[in-house]
């Protein structure tokens, strides 16, 4: 901080010109100890600078300095605090993300062994939702988490995104029972293409040419992909593409009839009442298409049947109802807490895990043309979601 002095010459002649003092003022402003050295041994005859002027504006300079040293290191200790707690959120999230991806990657290997031995998918889906609903009033009733208060329009909106929520359950693991794991991952690859497209076509979006461009290597990776899958059939491949139109048109459609902002739900409770929803819904359906099989005669015959005893049987249903809940209640709390971008992109390497994962486990035959259209199917995911993410940043003025 740069001090200012200023003398005046004095030419009334009673004012007698004092000596040069011998005292030496010593601050911490290096400009301000200059120009008070030179002054006060070589200054005029006609200029006079008082002791007591001198000694206030010395005084006065040590405290601002004081001062500022006693700022910056109050900023320097704040900065020190900031640091660590940026630290722990970043551990925190990167470990939730890990979590996700484990949770995912036990939930299809399970859930693969589970409708080989048991392929019944409907029922299958109600059991996973059944122990889903199971935590979430363990959750609820143990104040883990608060319980919501719906009012009739969310339960009507609520309802309706259930719906399509459970039909895309069961598409899934038809597809998953099927068709390899990896297969129908690469084919839900797809899901972008079916955000552009019903966006489009509800919501009168009017997808930029970038987007478009980062589509066709998605598209052209799952057709590359399809040609060569030594597990295709047309049952999984269908299957896996309507699980994306019905689970896309659930994105869209909450959109296009979204409850009043202050009336919202947070996202760990709307799951949970999605869950519970489609728990009631998809356990008469299930006795309707398939019949009542999650008898212990039945279990324990299908079991035998497959060499498995009907205890491992159950264990393997139980975890995979168990992780389908748990990773999908992390992907919500990760989505808390990042945009929905980073959390586009974070799922986009969740499948890479999950398609690798599963083929050394299963030991999955995969031929290099077959690698190369899934890898770009996934590299057409990411760049789709960079072209999301550069056009959701503000442009600078």
């Amino acid at each position: 901080m740069g001090t200012s002095t200023f003398y005046m010459s004095l030419p009334t002649p009673f004012l007698k010109p004092q000596k040069p003092s011998n005292k030496i003022f010593i601050t911490s402003s290096n400009k301000f100890n200059s120009a008070l050295q030179h002054y006060a041994l070589h200054k005029p005859k006609s200029c006079s600078i008082r002791k007591t002027s001198v000694a206030i504006l010395a005084k006065s300079s040590c405290r601002l300095d004081l001062f500022k040293v006693r700022a910056v290191a109050e900023n320097a200790g704040e900065s020190e605090v900031v640091k660590p707690k940026e630290v722990i959120q970043t551990l925190q999230l990167g470990a939730m993300f890990g979590i996700w991806y484990l949770l995912n990657i036990c939930y299809n290997i399970y859930n693969k062994q589970v409708l080989k031995v048991f392929p019944f998918p409907a029922t299958v889906t109600a059991s996973q939702f059944g122990c889903g609903t199971l935590l979430i009033l363990f959750m609820w009733g143990f104040r883990l988490h608060p319980i919501p208060k719906i009012s009739k329009s969310q339960f009507k909106a609520i309802f309706a995104l259930a719906a399509i929520h459970t039909l895309g359950n069961v598409l899934t693991n038809i597809s998953l029972g099927r068709v390899a794991v990896s297969f129908t991952h690469t084919i839900k690859a797809m899901e972008p293409f079916f955000t552009v497209l019903l966006s489009a076509l509800f919501l009168a979006e009017r997808p930029s040419p970038w987007i478009v461009s980062s589509l066709v290597p998605v598209v052209g990776g799952v057709a590359l992909a399809s040609m060569t899958e030594a597990s295709f059939n047309w049952i999984g491949f269908g299957s896996a593409m309507a699980s994306n139109l019905t689970n896309q048109s659930r994105n869209v459609f909450s959109k296009k009839f979204m409850v009043k902002e202050e009336e919202a739900l947070d996202n760990i409770n709307l799951f949970s009442m999605i869950t519970i929803i489609s728990f009631i819904l998809l356990v008469p359906a299930a006795i309707l298409m398939e019949g009542i099989k999650l008898t212990p005669s039945y279990l324990q015959y299908t079991a035998a049947s497959q060499g498995l005893h009907v205890r491992e049987l159950c264990v393997r249903l139980l975890l995979a109802g168990f992780c389908l809940h748990s990773y999908q209640q992390v992907s919500y709390m990760i989505l808390q807490m990042v945009s929905p971008v980073t959390h586009a992109v974070g799922n986009c390497l969740k499948r890479v895990v999950v398609i690798v994962s599963s083929v050394i486990f299963f030991q999955t035959p995969v031929s290099p043309i077959n690698s190369l259209g899934t890898a770009m199917a996934l590299a057409g995911v990411f760049l789709y979601s960079r072209v999301k993410r550069l056009r959701g940043k503000p442009k600078d003025a």
